[in-house]
């Protein structure tokens, strides 16, 4: 509800984007076709495996096709960074490829990503080129660090083409 009425009537917000070179990045990684209403169920489960087979070295992440948000169901791919990636059961290596990023951070529960998502969608609309590619979110403090959601950090970073030198 939150989320709508935020839709409907958005307050003034500066939001601060960033636009960022990302290199390329080794992770382990789980990934698959999901459904939108089972993403979070999806995620926990892939989260517990990358936890137990690499640790906590780096904040997880994942990637979203935009067929996930357009369509309803599209791939996923969660990770945690690492240098020497096991292949178990779904986990296995995955290069991450080099790319440019607008980067805005959601802060707070994610009831209201989605107008995080919008903020930012516009900011690229207005400042760059979207280019193909999925939605990189990164996990900087989340329900498994703390239970306060006020503490909730999550980068959402959109791939463009800058239109101009910054």
């Amino acid at each position: 509800m939150t989320s709508l009425q935020r839709l409907l009537r958005p307050e003034p917000t500066a939001l601060a984007v960033e636009l960022r070179a990302v290199t390329a990045m080794t992770v382990a990684a789980v990934e698959g076709t999901v459904e939108l209403d089972d993403v979070l169920r999806r995620y926990s489960g892939a989260m517990a495996e990358l936890d137990a087979l690499v640790g906590m070295p780096g904040p997880p992440g994942g990637l979203y096709d935009n067929d996930l948000f357009t369509a309803g169901r599209g791939r996923v791919l969660v990770y945690r960074p690492t240098a020497a990636p096991p292949r178990t059961g779904r986990v296995h290596p995955a290069t991450l490829p080099a790319v440019e990023l607008a980067v805005a951070t959601h802060v707070g529960d994610h009831d209201s990503i989605d107008v995080t998502y919008g903020e930012l969608g516009r900011w690229v609309v207005e400042h760059a080129l979207a280019v193909a590619g999925p939605v990189r979110e990164t996990y900087l403090t989340g329900p498994r660090d703390t239970a306060d959601p006020a503490a909730w950090r999550t980068e959402i970073g959109w791939p463009v083409f800058r239109l101009a030198a910054p």
